[in-house]
């Protein structure tokens, strides 16, 4: 072979090795890296409750979209199961936000519904009062009004109510006292019965 051939092919080979050692450059180059992050998000609680008996008395739902039952509230002096003309009743009902509630709320009377003969005869008022207050004439005076209807049948919304939230998961919020007052018409009809139903609804802010 000839120092002619020999030296071609030597060529040759040292080209081919240039071309692997470009491509093993190109190769080592590519390196990467990655960081990934996650987070997890939990919805808070919030549930309003009331009672009939008292700031500290027993609470529980009474949401009847959802299928609870009304709280029954006990209108005092006179009896409001013996009205007469111009008599006015008076009954108490406390709210608050229980003990898994993270949020605090505001509280407004959402809608008023009356039934029976005498649903057209009975105005009403609900005051906001302080909850260790007697729900009386006197505490109503200096109340703040949170709905009121000419007739059960009747309803104008009035102030929010505030509600804070426990200090802690696992302690219920404090208790906000309502005040309903119910006054008898001239037109009562002797004998006759009405049944009124009011809907209060509390949103977290």
């Amino acid at each position: 072979m000839s120092d002619s051939n020999n030296r071609r092919k030597v060529l040759a080979v040292l080209a081919g090795g240039l071309v692997l050692g470009v491509g093993a450059a190109v190769t080592l180059a590519a390196w990467n890296d990655s960081e990934f992050a996650t987070g997890t998000f939990t919805a808070g609680a919030f549930n309003l409750e009331g009672a009939t008996d008292g700031a500290g008395g027993t609470y529980s739902d009474h949401n009847v979209d959802e299928g609870d039952s009304a709280a029954t509230l006990t209108f005092t002096t006179p009896l409001a199961g013996n009205l007469s003309p111009t008599d006015v009743v008076y009954a108490p009902f406390w709210v608050r936000l229980d003990d898994t509630t993270t949020s605090n709320a505001a509280l407004v009377a959402a809608s008023a519904t009356g039934t029976g003969d005498n649903a057209e005869n009975i105005s009403y008022a609900v005051y906001s009062i302080g909850a260790a207050a007697t729900c009386d004439a006197t505490a109503v005076t200096g109340g703040t009004l949170v709905a009121s209807g000419t007739d059960l049948t009747d309803f104008t919304a009035g102030s929010s109510v505030a509600l804070a939230k426990g200090a802690a998961v696992g302690t219920a919020g404090a208790p906000a006292q309502l005040c309903f007052v119910a006054t008898a018409g001239a037109d009562l009809v002797e004998g006759e019965a009405a049944t009124a139903t009011w809907k209060f609804t509390a949103t977290s802010n």
